[in-house]
């Protein structure tokens, strides 16, 4: 009687699927712990502790950020509070957020909470992306707070100018947030959402907490447009 050939065995096909799926499902357990340790939000300690996580800690907004080119990664990654020259954030440089540098890790997260639930609640991914989520009809929010428009001081001059008065970067987004149908920036005009100053704060926090995300580079080539970090 001929050998009968392995390829043709169904036992074999069975023990193979069994050990392919029972390998797929650790590989997938494995997969959702790194995960979820990835997107987690870290702390003020570990912020204090110069230990960065891919989500900083809520008390990020009192710091400088910027996106920098890693030459180790070959991508922009977002820099906080300085660079160390290798890549790496120093968190030592502070910036002023709504005329403060010292939120607390409890009023930086109310504010957050805030901002997150606005943007929910107004549907802004009805027409902007949010790290990947949302439409491409209006601009990507997700590097918002470093864009050009608003780094230059274009932006702060325009809405500024219109109340006759200087305005910092938050107070000036916080403002277009709030009236945007008086500052067309855009060929589809941001309508009036009904966002209140409260709101707009919150969601103005959530923008720059949110541009301090490492996002492996997405959105691509956002360091390269005109006027940004390294741009070209």
């Amino acid at each position: 009687m001929a050998n009968k050939s392995v390829w043709s065995d169904n036992r074999f096909w069975q023990r193979s699927a069994t050990w392919v799926t029972g390998f797929a499902a650790i590989l997938l357990i494995w997969l959702t712990f790194d995960t979820s340790a990835q997107i987690s939000m870290g702390t003020d300690k570990d912020i204090q502790n110069k230990v960065t996580k891919r989500v900083p800690g809520p008390t990020v907004i009192n710091y400088k950020i910027t996106y920098e080119r890693s030459p180790k990664r070959g991508l922009e990654v977002p820099i906080i509070g300085g660079n160390d020259g290798k890549g790496n954030s120093l968190f030592q440089e502070k910036e002023k957020f709504f005329g403060r540098d010292d939120w607390s890790e409890k009023e930086a997260r109310a504010m957050l909470h805030l901002g997150k639930l606005g943007s929910q609640a107004k549907n802004c991914m009805d027409c902007h992306t949010l790290l990947g989520n949302g439409a491409y009809y209006a601009p990507d929010l997700t590097k918002s707070w470093l864009d050009p428009m608003w780094e230059d001081g274009t932006m702060q001059a325009i809405i500024g100018g219109t109340l006759g008065k200087e305005l910092s970067k938050e107070e000036a987004m916080a403002e277009f947030l709030q009236h945007p149908e008086l500052y067309p920036t855009h060929a589809r005009q941001m309508p009036n959402l009904g966002i209140t100053k409260k709101e707009a704060i919150g969601i103005v926090a959530f923008l720059k907490q949110m541009s301090s995300i490492d996002t492996n580079g997405f959105p691509r080539n956002f360091g390269k447009m005109k006027g940004a970090i390294n741009g070209k």
